[in-house]
C-alpha cells in the first residue's frame, strides 16, 4: 500500500470542493464525497468554487498540496465571459489587474489570455447564467496564483463577468477527455520537488 494517494478529478458545476468528514453533517449542497470513497486524511488542492467545474486533485500528501499551490504551477481555464471581449480587456488581464480578496486591493500577477473564436468543444452546463439576448466569448486564461474566484473576479474587472468557467490544466496535469464527476486514483503527480 502506498505510503500517500492522490487523485484527479473532473468536479461538476454544483458541488462543493468539500469532503465530508465525521465533524461537519451532511449538507444539501453536493461535496466531492460524493463522487468517491476518499480515504481518512485526503485533502483538496486548490478548490473551485460551487458554479465552477473542471480540473481538481486530491491528495493525502500536505507537501504536494503546498507545491502544487504555488506559483511555480501554472493553473488554465477556459471562461465563457458575458459580452465580447475586447482586445483592451484582454490587454488588461494579461498585465494583471486589480480585484478585491478579503476586502483589500490585490493586483494579479501577469497571465496568458486566448480569445477562443468559436465555442470549445465542452459538454452543455445548465448552471450557466446565459441571456439569449446577449453575445458571449470564450477565452482561455492562464495564471500562476489561486485567490478565492480569482478568475471570476478578474475578468469582471474589465467589464466582462464570468458566465462559466471550467480549470482545464493544473501544470502538467490536463483534464482531457475525464467526464465531469469522475474520480482517477494515480500513483503520484509528476511534480518535481
Amino acid at each position: 500500500m502506498p505510503e500517500h494517494r492522490h487523485f484527479i478529478i473532473h468536479k461538476p458545476a454544483g458541488c462543493l470542493s468539500q469532503l465530508l468528514t465525521n465533524q461537519r453533517k451532511q449538507q444539501k449542497k453536493k461535496l466531492l464525497s460524493g463522487l468517491y470513497d476518499f480515504p481518512e486524511g485526503t485533502m483538496v488542492i486548490g478548490r473551485l468554487d460551487y458554479y465552477s467545474e473542471g480540473l481538481l486533485l486530491l491528495t493525502t500528501d500536505g507537501k504536494i498540496s503546498n507545491q502544487v499551490r504555488s506559483r511555480n504551477v501554472e493553473k488554465e481555464y477556459l471562461a465563457e465571459l458575458d459580452g465580447k471581449i475586447s482586445n483592451d480587456a484582454v490587454a488588461k488581464l494579461m498585465q494583471g489587474v486589480t480585484i478585491s480578496i478579503n476586502g483589500k486591493p490585490y493586483t494579479t500577477m501577469p497571465g496568458r489570455v486566448q480569445v477562443i473564436p468559436q465555442p470549445p468543444d465542452v459538454a452543455p452546463n445548465t448552471n450557466t447564467r446565459v441571456s439569449r439576448h446577449r453575445p458571449t466569448s470564450w477565452i482561455s486564461i492562464t495564471i500562476r496564483e489561486g485567490k478565492y474566484r480569482q478568475v471570476r473576479k478578474m475578468t469582471a474587472s474589465v467589464g466582462f463577468p464570468t458566465l462559466r468557467l471550467i480549470r482545464t490544466r493544473i501544470g502538467h496535469i490536463k483534464l482531457s477527455n475525464l467526464p465531469a464527476g469522475n474520480v482517477v486514483e494515480v500513483d503520484d503527480f509528476g511534480f518535481k520537488s
